[in-house]
This record gives C-alpha cells, sequence and structure tokens, in this order.
C-alpha cells in the first residue's frame, strides 16, 4: 500500500463501506499498473482469485497480476497457496467464455517459496485438459520457469585452531586442588556462551561469506559451525558471551544482505516485465539497460527525480528524465527510450 500511494489509501477508505464481492477496486496509483484489486479478508484463496477472475473478464482486462496471496500476515502454507491459486486458475482457463483475460502472472518476491508454485505447475502437467499444457507454459515465464538445477557445495568446515591454556594447580592437599579446579571452571562456563541461528539463506552462502566467518572466528575468538545437513541450514556461535552476541549481529547482516540482495532482483525482474528503457547503440538501434539499471530508472522516474547517473558501456552518463537524454563527462549526448511492455492493459 505504502508504494501505491496515499492517493489509493484515501480511494480504500472511501470505498471500503461500498465492497463487492469481497473487494474494492481503485485507480493504481504510483504502481505501474492501471487498476488495484483490493480483496477485503477472507481465508479462502482459491475463491478469492476466482472472483479476481471473473472480475477481470468481466471488465475486459487483458492482464493481471496476483501476489502469493495469503503468505504474508495471514501466514497461510505457501504450498497450499500454490495448489489453491493454480486450481482457480486452471478452471478459469478451461471455460470457453473466456475472450478478454489473456495474461494471468503470479508474482513473487521470495525465492525459498518458487519451488512450491513450480511442485504445484508440475502436478498439473499431466492432465488431460486441453487447456493444462499451454497455461502451464505461461506460468513457468512469468514464474521463473524451471528452477536451475544448484550445484551442490562441498560441505564447508570452518577450521578451529585452539590455543590451550594449561592451568597448574598446587595445593596443601587434594581437596583444596579440587575446589580450586571446580571454582575455575565454574569461573570460565559463566562467560560461555552459545547461539543459534536458522535461516534458509544460509543456505546461499557462498566463499565471501564463509571467509568472513573465518575471520570473525579467528579475531573473535569464537567457534563457529556451519550445519548444513538438515533444512533450514543453521550457524552455532560458541564463546565468551560479549565476542558470541557481537558475531551474532554479523551474521545476521550477513542473511540480510543476501536477502536485500534477492528482493532486488525479484523487483528488478518484475520492472522488466512492465517496462523497459533503452539508449541509443549502434546502427541507429536502441540497447536495453540491464534490469538493474532499468529498474533504477524507472524508480527515479516514478520518484519524479530530474536526473540520475547510470553507466552505458562502462562509462558514467547523467540521465535527463524529463529530455529523456544522457550526458557523459566529455559532453557526448545520446537518445534514451522508456517503452512500457503493458500499456492498456490492467
Amino acid at each position: 500500500m505504502d508504494a501505491a500511494g496515499s492517493q489509493v489509501e484515501k480511494e480504500c477508505a472511501q470505498y471500503a463501506g461500498l465492497s463487492e464481492n469481497g473487494m474494492v477496486i481503485t485507480q493504481g496509483g504510483k504502481l505501474l499498473c492501471r487498476k488495484i484489486m483490493h480483496l477485503i479478508n477472507g481465508n479462502n484463496v482459491k475463491s478469492q482469485v476466482s472472483v479476481v477472475l471473473e472480475e477481470c473478464e468481466r471488465r475486459k482486462y487483458k492482464s493481471v497480476a496476483f501476489p502469493a496471496i495469503g503468505t504474508g500476515q495471514a501466514g497461510q502454507s505457501p504450498a497450499k497457496v500454490a495448489d489453491d491459486m493454480l486450481d482457480a486458475i486452471m478452471e478459469f482457463a478451461s471455460k470457453t467464455s473466456v475472450q478478454h483475460l489473456k495474461k494471468i502472472k503470479i508474482i513473487i518476491f521470495q525465492t525459498n517459496m518458487l519451488r512450491h508454485f513450480y511442485e504445484s505447475m508440475k502436478k498439473r502437467e499431466g492432465s488431460d485438459s486441453p487447456t493444462t499444457g499451454s497455461w502451464v507454459s505461461v506460468f513457468k515465464f512469468f514464474l521463473g520457469g524451471k528452477p536451475q538445477p544448484i550445484e551442490k557445495k562441498k560441505p564447508v568446515v570452518l577450521e578451529k585452531k585452539v590455543d590451550l591454556a594449561t592451568f597448574q594447580i598446587c595445593g596443601e592437599s587434594k581437596k583444596n586442588v579440587d575446589a580450586t579446579e571446580s571454582w575455575i571452571k565454574n569461573l570460565i562456563l559463566k562467560e560461555q556462551f552459545e547461539n543459534i541461528i536458522s535461516d534458509e539463506l544460509i543456505e546461499n552462502f557462498d566463499e565471501r561469506q564463509i571467509e568472513t566467518l573465518a575471520d570473525l572466528q579467528r579475531t573473535k575468538h569464537v567457534t563457529i559451525q556451519l550445519e548444513n545437513k538438515h533444512s533450514p541450514h543453521h550457524i552455532k556461535i560458541s564463546g565468551v558471551s560479549r565476542d558470541v552476541c557481537f558475531v551474532s549481529v554479523e551474521v545476521q547482516k550477513m542473511i540480510q544482505k543476501i536477502k536485500d540482495t534477492e528482493e532486488e532482483r525479484s523487483k528488478a525482474e518484475l520492472v522488466y516485465n512492465l517496462v523497459e528503457w533503452r539508449y541509443a547503440g549502434s546502427n541507429r538501434s536502441f540497447v536495453a539497460f540491464d534490469k538493474l539499471t532499468n529498474m533504477q530508472l524507472e524508480d527515479a522516474k516514478i520518484a519524479k527525480k530530474t536526473h540520475l547517473t547510470v553507466k552505458i558501456n562502462k562509462t558514467n552518463y547523467s540521465v535527463d528524465l524529463n529530455t529523456l537524454q544522457a550526458t557523459d563527462d566529455q559532453g557526448k549526448t545520446i537518445n534514451i527510450q522508456r517503452v512500457p511492455k503493458n500499456e492498456g492493459k490492467l
């Protein structure tokens, strides 16, 4: 809702008491669509999707995009949501009366959720329905297709070099020596702490993250164990409490950075499906920007910025978003294009 803007919030408040079929329809606001259908309550995902599709067909919309309904605050199972959404779409697609709605997208930002939709689609490939094949191929395109086989990583072992400290205790009696040994052990244990961090994104740690863990282990004198035999993977950190807390915060930062990168990549893919920014290349042809730059240009336009610095052929250019011209440090100017892919559609 924040991305859509305050005007959409006002419309929702205005029409909240006038909802039809459990939904309120507003303008697209700052989002790259003409209309937004807001679903009101309800946990029946299949029914909600069916209602939206029927309404789109009634209004003669050509395309519609769904999020993974119910997997956010509603906390529904991603696997069940995938089945319910695809069931509703398949039933809608099998109707011969469908004439206007041609494109249905399911937008998934969480990479780990993709497999649930893919598995749900695989179950439908063997269906006898004449429409199944074509619609499943459409789902594959917008969901990113068959997940690429992930090369199995070798088990990661963080070598721990332990510097032993040896205590030699001498006393007048064995009782005094035992008492002193017990006191030292208790003193050490009081300062020891262990923390376990579990997250599916730990599976995506590469050599850079492993090197960082090894460096933290060495400099902070903690023991870090990376457990990757079971899902979700987890990291166990042991040592003096203050050092364990420090390393735990650093690990959480690493996980958050991976999450931010994946979400940015998903958002860039979504924006690229809706609009394409291009720059003039050789032979009077226009070349598409990479997807990340494409998203940055679109975000800058939505934010009503006047200029944005981008790289074209490894050279910095300042893009004037009003005149759609890019200029480098030497004064060379090239033309820019913005081409909506879904113009005239929902």
